[in-house]
């Protein structure tokens, strides 16, 4: 039999786009438009309204870079149309192709109420269905002439992403402001012929099913006459009725369509702007649930909730209508749709605690799942995270993007590093923003990994970042899709329903063990260093401010900050979206970041500095512990720091006098050129170039720099990867490489046991400065870059004398190990990963950890040499890059760095050492001692938080982990009366019968076990 399809398809693509299409609106008349321009920053509402406006024009050229524009239209409905149902179309100058990415607007009526946003493939408003004719039309838009950072060539410089380089030419063109008659007839008739067309298209060649579709829809385009589309619609559809009502087979895959917009919290443009594309995307979607029955729509990110009820109250009153008929529903129980890989143990925890806590408060939803679709790789310690929030089910489709191999599984058990497992979903249409289209319904049927034990999978749907959110043309197609032969069904559920329905049919999901690892994407572990530091320091003072704050509280009746702590969480939680704290986010995100984080480090600072010095005393007086005069050290580490307890403070004479009495020599002249520092623990040699050329363990009689080589060595790489600038680096980069090996300046530092370094290259500098502090085996290394390369990858090496197979890099509540050789493409792939504070590198007996203050990407490599067949793993920190997009001036300008070498350390060793280096001792005048609030008899076990309860009832939060990947059995003890102890979970709720006050309590912690101890405060009953 001769195939048609192709003919059939070339006939059915010109008679949808030159005459069906159009007759959808077969009458129009032009609106009346005036234009007011906002000369600053968006206003409120009401200013927007009753600005006064000047005339416009289709075809003018309208709205500066990052402007907004109030434009107000009006007509009158033609008498003739009577009867029949009328839309205004209000095109600002949209292009199709980018839905989310290009001018935007809100529409409402003259009283200040939303009607719907306005979109590239969504410019309709209805007026009226039908009309009486002679009704006068008057409608305000609020129009956002946001820039297009993202074009058809996404990689290009451009100053477009920042407010203060975009200039002030207009971006668009006013393109369409019309009253239409919408002819629902061939809407419908558009629909039946993209979906039966778009559905033949996509089955076998040899199906009976197709030569069906193609035989129905060429007698479909034989009725219609094309000069009355109209007129022939239905007789059209009637020829289309028979192969749309055939029903699907019982085998089909089944797809729960899920209402979606994803909306990235900052990206190509600044906060303040998804504040709009919130409002805008809710407005749509709460209009389009009134009109389609059977549609269920999702918003996660509570922070995006947040901005609705804060900035736009009169969309908040439709939303919770909606969400109380349980249509608009929250879903993922995030503050943000955070990175998962950077955020720190407790900043990943409070993402849960804030964003669950939000739903629970305004709505009484306690999510199940967790919806994360576009984050760049899971961190292995998050399963218990997630667990510990009480949520189970994960959601994500970005690992669809790796590049080298295919995930195995679409329905799965994640296990994390604890053996907590999470049943997980991979939704196999491939997209965050399914459109409904025959290609994506049947990709989704034949990619779907786990046939033949599972069928159902999901489908997040709708156009995201601005794009507006599900359509009626979506919904129309889902509808037919619901049951039609030759495809997967498709029905609107909530991500709940959908679960429900896989975990039920799935009873043994194969099981994933460890991160999720993105094979993409891999520079944004580097990219944008102020903001990575920015992150960091704004944890490290978050637990300082609670820890000091909570003990203050109790000792001392300080009023503990509830309210500052948890706005100033919710910011640093904020800035955690996986497109800012990765780095790929426009000039505008990370400039304003940075003043963010500065007023956040000034904000703890000062709750830090007055809980000190309330339990601190008065120096020349009477003081809370009865002593006069002194300095105070207060630590704030989960570790004992020389003479001071962890999370407590004690006199400056006591702690100085601590340690086990090494000095430290030198820097003393190294014969050949250099110096040579030695404190007892540890002996090391900067030869003249300023490189690390010998570490050597007293102790252990062992040498850590590998032999005929050097460690602190800075490496400089081309940086050009084939897409996503900011995002990616490619493995080719390592092909050419330059050694930094030339010294302006190799001297005695400022401080005993001290070299500093000085070197240059292209138009940057690098200042060092090399300590061997007295007591400890660790070489510090401090780190000033002046960077003003382009498209650079700057590493900092350190090759080891240590044969290892793996390295243990700290993630979330532990560690994660990975290889160090590439025997398969699965660890070939892991050219660059995250660290938190630490990597470490070990034989059995004898390790080597790196430590860190704000760095994260890293990459571990594995060479047998040749003199002595002896190992040399290689452990380079990447420490920056300078990528032209989208932000073209990424990480130029200063930045310092804080490293540390840390010979013979074990993982407990690379635990403290990790903390000490991001958590400082601060010394206060005062003459106290203050005990810790709690106490922890094993260093195996890591306090992350001590705090005040976020119900203010005044009892004490601490949370704590098993942190070296062994069993532990630990005592707490609490230095304050409690009358129990009660195990929680993240959000502070009971969880398991409590301890009894009054005795400490006895632990027994598996490997990396997450717990959380509400202490309450009181005398024993």
């Amino acid at each position: 039999m001769h195939d048609d399809r192709t003919l059939v398809e070339a006939r059915l693509k010109r008679v949808l786009q030159e005459r069906v299409r159009p007759a959808v609106h077969p009458e129009s008349v032009p609106l009346e438009v005036a234009v007011w321009h906002a000369p600053g920053e968006p206003v409120a509402v009401a200013e927007g309204l009753a600005a006064a406006s000047a005339p416009i024009a289709v075809g003018d050229r309208w709205g500066a870079p990052w402007g907004t524009s109030w434009f107000t239209v009006t007509g009158t409905v033609p008498e003739r149309w009577a009867g029949r149902t009328v839309e205004a179309i209000l095109d600002l100058g949209f292009d199709e192709n980018m839905p989310g990415f290009q001018c935007e607007g809100l529409v409402y009526r003259p009283d200040g109420t939303p009607v719907k946003g306005l979109n590239p493939r969504n410019q309709w408003v209805r007026v009226g269905a039908p009309v009486e004719g002679g009704e006068e039309v008057r409608l305000h838009i609020e129009a956002a002439s946001n820039p297009v950072i993202l074009d058809y060539h996404p990689f290009l410089p451009t100053r477009l992403g920042d407010k203060e380089t975009a200039g002030t030419a207009p971006q668009y063109r006013l393109a369409r402001m019309d009253l239409v008659v919408f002819d629902e007839a061939v809407w419908q008739l558009v629909i039946d012929l993209e979906v039966l067309g778009e559905l033949m298209a996509e089955l076998p060649v040899e199906s009976a099913r197709r030569y069906e579709l193609l035989r129905a829809i060429g007698r479909a385009l034989d009725v219609i006459d094309l000069q009355d589309v109209g007129g022939t619609a239905e007789a059209a559809r009637a020829e289309l009725a028979g192969v749309l009502s055939a029903p699907a087979v019982p085998s089909a895959h089944r797809i729960s369509a899920v209402g979606h917009a994803h909306i990235d919290s900052a990206w190509l443009w600044p906060l303040r702007e998804t504040v709009r594309k919130v409002a805008r995307t809710a407005s749509n979607m709460t209009a389009l649930l009134r009109d389609e029955p059977d549609f269920v729509f999702v918003m996660s990110q509570a922070q995006q909730w947040a901005w609705i009820k804060e900035h736009r109250p009169e969309v908040w009153a439709e939303v919770t209508k909606a969400v109380a008929a349980g249509r608009f529903v929250p879903t993922g129980g995030m503050w943000v749709e955070s990175d998962t890989n950077m955020p720190g143990s407790e900043a990943m925890a409070r993402q849960f605690v804030h964003g669950k806590r939000f739903f629970i408060d305004e709505f009484g939803v306690d999510n199940d799942e967790v919806w994360l679709p576009d984050t760049f790789g899971f961190a292995a310690g998050l399963p218990q995270i997630i667990k510990a929030a009480g949520s189970r089910r994960l959601l994500t489709q970005k690992i669809s993007w790796s590049r080298t191999n295919t995930f195995p599984h679409h329905t799965f058990l994640w296990e994390g590093i604890d053996g907590t497992r999470i049943f997980t979903h991979f939704p196999p249409v491939d997209t965050y923003n399914c459109s409904m289209s025959g290609r994506e319904i049947a990709h989704a049927a034949t990619n779907f990994k786990d046939k033949g034990v599972a069928r159902h999978s999901l489908a997040p749907t709708g156009w995201g970042d601005g794009g507006g959110g599900t359509t009626r043309e979506m919904v129309a197609k889902a509808a037919r899709l619901r049951d039609l032969e030759g495809s997967a069904t498709v029905t609107w559920e909530t991500p709940a329903a959908f679960f429900d329905k896989a975990e039920a049919e799935y009873a043994h999901p194969p099981v994933w063990t460890g991160e999720l690892y993105l094979e993409l994407h891999r520079a944004t572990l580097t990219s944008q260093a102020k903001t990575k530091r920015g992150n960091r320091r704004s944890e490290s003072l978050l637990r300082e401010a609670e820890l000091w704050a909570a003990t203050a509280a109790v000792r001392a009746g300080f009023a503990y900050p509830y309210a500052q702590l948890d706005r100033i969480w919710k910011t640093v939680l904020l800035h955690q979206f996986h497109d800012i704290l990765p780095g790929s986010s426009i000039a505008w995100v990370h400039r304003e970041a940075e003043r963010t984080y500065a007023a956040v480090a000034g904000e703890l600072e000062e709750i830090i500095g007055a809980a000190q010095r309330a339990l601190a005393g008065d120096p020349a007086g009477g003081t809370v512990g009865g002593t006069v005069g002194g300095t105070v050290v207060f630590n704030a580490a989960p570790h004992t720091r020389a003479a001071v307890p962890a999370g407590g403070a004690a006199r400056a004479d006591a702690n100085d006098a601590g340690g086990d009495g090494a000095g430290v020599s030198g820097p003393t002249a190294r014969e050949g050129g250099g110096y040579l520092l030695d404190n007892g623990l540890l002996r090391v040699e900067i030869d003249e170039r300023g490189l690390v050329v010998s570490a050597y363990d007293l102790a252990a009689d062992r040498e850590t720099v590998a032999p005929g080589q050097a460690a602190n060595l800075l490496q400089i790489h081309p940086d050009f990867p084939n897409m996503w600038d900011a995002w990616d680096v490619d493995e080719f980069y390592r092909n050419t490489v330059t050694d930094l090996t030339e010294a302006e300046e190799v001297t005695p530092g400022d401080e005993p046991g001290s070299v500093r370094v000085v070197r240059a290259f292209g138009a940057s500098t690098v200042t060092q400065v090399l300590t061997l502090p007295p007591g400890a085996k660790r070489l510090d290394i401090r780190t000033e870059v002046d960077w003003h390369e382009t498209e650079k990858f700057l590493k900092l090496a350190f090759p080891l004398d240590v044969h290892a197979e793996r390295y243990a890099a700290e993630s979330q509540y532990g560690h994660v190990y990975r290889p160090t050789h590439t025997n398969t493409s699965w660890e070939a792939a892991k050219f660059e990963a995250c660290n938190h504070r630490f990597v470490h590198v070990g034989e059995p007996d004898w390790g080597v950890a790196l430590v860190n203050d704000s760095t994260y990407g890293h990459d571990v490599t594995r060479t047998v040499r040749a003199a002595d067949s002896g190992t040399t793993t290689t452990v380079r920190i990447s420490l920056l890059r300078a990528p032209r997009f989208p932000d073209p001036e990424t990480d130029q300008g200063l930045h310092h760095f804080h490293h540390a070498l840390v010979p013979g350390a074990t993982i407990g060793d690379a635990v403290r050492e990790g903390h000490f280096v991001n958590l400082p001792e601060r010394r206060v005048p005062g003459g106290a001692e203050v005990a810790p609030l709690v106490t922890l008899d094993d260093d195996a076990v890591v306090v992350t938080a001590v705090k005040l309860a976020d119900d203010e009832s005044g009892d004490v939060i601490v949370r704590f982990h098993e942190s070296r990947g062994a069993r532990a059995r630990a005592t707490l003890t609490p230095n304050f009366p409690i009358s129990a102890a009660i195990p929680a979970d993240l959000l502070e709720r009971p969880v398991a019968d409590p301890y009894p006050g009054g005795e400490p309590v006895s632990l027994r912690l598996r490997p990396f076990e997450l717990v959380t101890l509400r202490l309450v405060r009181g005398p024993v009953a």
